[in-house]
């Protein structure tokens, strides 16, 4: 799910023709089609799916394949269905910041030392802490400096809390006007002044400087280093610095993966005013490396004539998928040998790009994963694209880089490369209900949510979850408690409230999420 994201809908309808009225931050905008022209809308939610064998765009680089089930190396886990879930609260978004000299600060730590008391005193177990790239390493290639997360790890660890540490490879300087945001680290963006390839490109060519895209990940243009070189040292620097607190303050560690520190693409940049909910978004492969890859592959499958570009006819980010031919049934669709083709190769580049990381990840905290006790859970987090579920095509997933539609499942390729590295998932979304949403854009969160439970179940994968809006009624948290505690499936391991600020301690949202806290903590 993108963060921040805002829908609401209005619907006055006749026999033939809806209107649309999308209300969102910016601006209003209103869409008007036929009913009639709905050829790719199932109206019907399609759970049968039918598996069909795509061939791999590339022999030697394809991961994974549908009609391939490999053994999962993780263990199985004991039932969790009695145990209580452990609830982090993530930091809020303005908890720090650099000052005037470049040194990264606490802000109001008065204010954060009583607010974690309380946390504590209500039964939170611990805090969710995005520990940046452009705050560590943020001037000079190997020039790491970790004495902000030395002082607020301290503090943490003082009231009784525990940790779950989010290694952020990402930009958030523009998901709020308010707040200043952790910009990616200032030797990388000198980098990108002289070549923006650096980062995702969309049709247009513009580019998306919140996250480098994975053509770099093995190309040395970060002062001799590669992208995965860089994410690996720092990994390596964490890990040698917070030693002593792995596995017993530091319990979880999130990789970040892309923008949000999601595995996706940035298709929907909704904070740059590109994007609008519900609009499908835009493929991002434009950059000059990841297009040097696609004409590779197209001409080692003896399709020179798919070398050059992405889908000529996919529309752009606001369009709906009624307006737009290749997410239709037809010449040229996702559906046809091309488009086998192109999705094929565009999500398997982002499995690719995760299990790099992942292996990296793994390897340098392997150590820590082997005490039984003491334990550090590794963790990689998805977003949930549920609007235009209801379709056949699934755009706003395909354009994300989930290749999952009506007849494929997306999520299986993907759990079964979480599960050979031993890493549990984090989705979010689970506060959302599908009545609470436009039914006009075939929203589905609770459905795609169901989807990737059974395929995280299938492949022995342990879920963690997270809210997307701030909720403190009692039926968003009671909606939080029920899919942490899905009757059809294991509990989840874990569950990230997203995220403390003032809202959280006013009286009737404290006096709602302090029972919900000791729910999540009572044993079933």
């Amino acid at each position: 799910m993108i963060e921040g994201s805002i829908g609401m809908a209005c619907k006055c309808s006749s026999s033939t023709v809806e209107r649309r009225c999308v209300i969102s931050s910016n601006k209003l905008k209103e869409f008007c089609f036929n009913r009639k022209n709905l050829r790719n809308v199932s109206t019907v939610l399609v759970f049968k799916r039918s598996f069909v064998k795509w061939r791999s765009v590339s022999g030697r680089s394809r991961i994974v394949s549908m009609d391939v089930r490999e053994k999962s190396k993780s263990t199985l886990f004991e039932s969790s269905k009695h145990k209580r879930v452990p609830l982090y609260v993530m930091m809020p978004i303005d908890s720090f910041g650099i000052d005037t000299t470049g040194t990264p600060r606490i802000r109001k730590i008065k204010a954060l030392t009583v607010s974690l008391k309380a946390l504590k005193l209500a039964g939170v177990h611990g805090i969710a802490v995005e520990v940046w790239w452009g705050v560590v390493e943020r001037f000079f290639p190997h020039a790491y400096n970790w004495s902000l997360y030395e002082q607020l790890f301290k503090l943490v660890s003082e009231m009784g809390l525990k940790l779950q540490v989010a290694l952020s490879f990402h930009s958030n300087v523009h998901l709020s006007s308010r707040v200043q945001g952790i910009s990616l680290p200032q030797w990388i963006i000198e980098i990108g002044q002289h070549n923006k390839d650096i980062y995702y490109r969309d049709q247009n060519g513009f580019p998306n400087a919140d996250y480098l895209t994975l053509g770099v990940d093995n190309i040395p243009l970060f002062s001799g280093r590669t992208a995965l070189q860089c994410y690996e040292d720092f990994i390596h620097s964490f890990a040698n610095k917070f030693d002593s607190l792995m596995g017993t303050i530091i319990e979880e560690v999130c990789v970040g993966l892309g923008p949000s520190g999601e595995l996706r693409y940035p298709s929907h940049p909704l904070q740059d005013g590109r994007w609008q909910f519900p609009g499908i978004g835009a493929f991002q492969c434009y950059d000059k490396y990841m297009m040097e890859d696609l004409r590779a592959v197209a001409w080692q499958e003896g399709k020179p004539d798919w070398a050059n570009k992405g889908p000529p006819n996919a529309g752009d980010y606001n369009s709906f998928p009624t307006d737009v031919p290749f997410f239709e049934e037809g010449e040229g669709s996702f559906l046809s040998d091309y488009g086998h083709f192109f999705l094929e190769w565009y999500s398997d580049r982002l499995l690719r790009h995760a299990d790099a990381v992942l292996e990296i990840a793994a390897k340098l905290l392997k150590k820590y994963q082997e005490d039984e006790q003491n334990s550090v859970r590794v963790m990689a987090k998805i977003g949930l694209l549920y609007w235009w579920y209801q379709t056949l095509s699934h755009p706003a997933e395909l354009t994300a880089g989930y290749y999952n539609t009506a007849f494929r499942d997306g999520y299986d390729p993907l759990t079964s490369m979480l599960s050979r590295h031993g890493a549990a998932l984090q989705i979010s979304c689970f506060e959302m209900m599908d009545d609470e949403t436009p039914e006009t854009f075939l929203c589905s969160p609770e459905s795609l949510l169901q989807q990737i439970k059974i395929a995280s179940k299938k492949r022995v994968i342990e879920l963690t979850g997270r809210n997307t809006h701030q909720r403190f009624d009692e039926a968003g948290l009671k909606q939080i408690h029920s899919n942490c505690f899905d009757s059809q499936a294991e509990a989840v391991r874990s569950f990230t409230y997203f995220r403390m600020n003032e809202k959280i301690f006013r009286g009737e949202n404290w006096n709602n999420f302090v029972p919900f806290v000791r729910r999540m903590n009572t044993e079933l």
